[in-house]
């Protein structure tokens, strides 16, 4: 099995190629390039270095949120476009459960969180890898009260932790640790083993879906309007 995993999901685009338990190639552009810009030449140096061949690929796989919109869109359409020129199948992946996977071998709670902007963060909880808290969207204090009933100290890692490292160190004191610099993002690598893990639930183009945990933008601002008219 060679799987090609994408991530455009947060502020990293990345990619790695998984062959037969190994990775064979990872790269994260961390830059301000947009994502659109940076990933087919990215996909293409990644097969190329890995010195593997499209139609080798058996499986492609993707973060399909929650995270940007416009992140997501960009990786669930390229996924989808490859998965149905190459004729095989997409695995679908979390993005927090991604971010998290690199720091599964600790025995405290690890939290991933992202910026969802407006106050609040995308997160969940796992633990030992087994999942605590299924992927959410809520206000910081929120996502504080619903972890805080768990046993034993956590790792907060993500993006979210940029924004809100000293809300969460004035809530959680001496719970509260953070990942470092080098785990504090979702790694492709860590995409692509995630998803050999799932390999038995990969799907078709046409059933790949991306994950959002609330409306876009505009949705949000268009039902406010109407119900300030309504």
């Amino acid at each position: 099995m060679i799987i090609l995993a994408i991530d455009t999901s947060g502020p990293v685009c990345g990619v790695a190629v998984w062959a037969d338990g190994r990775i064979r190639y990872e790269a994260a552009a961390i830059n301000k390039l947009t994502h659109s810009e940076s990933l087919m030449p990215m996909l293409d140096e990644a097969l190329t270095r890995a010195g593997v061949d499209k139609k080798d690929v058996t499986h492609l796989a993707v973060t399909v949120g929650p995270g940007s919109f416009t992140g997501v869109r960009i990786g669930v359409t390229a996924v989808k476009a490859l998965s149905h020129a190459l004729n095989i199948p997409c695995i679908a992946v979390s993005a927090l459960e991604a971010t998290a996977e690199a720091l599964q071998l600790t025995d405290k709670i690890v939290c991933p969180i992202q910026d969802a902007r407006v106050m609040q963060v995308y997160g969940a909880a796992f633990q030992g890898g087994k999942r605590l808290l299924d992927d959410c969207v809520m206000k910081l204090d929120e996502f504080i009260a619903a972890i805080s009933p768990l046993e034993g100290d956590f790792l907060f890692t993500g993006d979210g932790v940029i924004t809100y490292q000293a809300k969460i160190e004035s809530a959680l004191g001496d719970r509260a640790h953070f990942a470092p610099a080098h785990c504090a993002y979702l790694r492709p690598a860590a995409v692509a083993c995630v998803a050999a893990a799932h390999a038995q639930e990969a799907v078709d183009y046409l059933t790949l879906q991306p994950m959002y945990l609330r409306a876009p933008q505009a949705e949000r601002e268009r039902a406010k309007k109407e119900a300030q008219h309504g």
